[in-house]
């Protein structure tokens, strides 16, 4: 039961359009085989991958996430804080081509 409502809040936050969400930045455009470190202005407790078949996203703080792209593709990333707010909304393009350049950094902040 946990899990289904886990699910519907996901899909509840991907589709919905809270006002923190709708101020995002510029789109992140990578290419294959290339990893791209996002740092984020503020705390996320979960950040929920709108197609886990375009990019997978680890992550090694509360701030900060390693995106690997998978495939040509286009999805966005939604950082949730621990109160449940949508503190950013970013949407990742996915080229076929391979980027240069093992990781890149950038700041986004809402």
């Amino acid at each position: 039961m946990k899990r289904i409502r886990e699910i519907v809040l996901a899909v509840m936050l991907l589709f919905s359009a809270p006002a923190g969400a709708l101020a995002q930045d510029g789109p992140v455009a990578l290419g294959l085989g290339s990893e791209f470190r996002l740092f984020l202005d503020r705390a996320f407790a979960t950040v929920i991958v709108g197609d886990p078949h375009v990019v997978d996203v680890n992550t090694d703080d509360d701030q900060s996430v390693l995106i690997d792209p998978l495939q040509a593709g286009e999805t966005n990333l939604v950082f949730v804080d621990a109160h449940g707010m949508v503190t950013a909304n970013i949407k990742v393009s996915v080229g076929g081509e391979p980027s240069t350049g093992a990781c890149i950094t950038r700041h986004s902040s809402l």
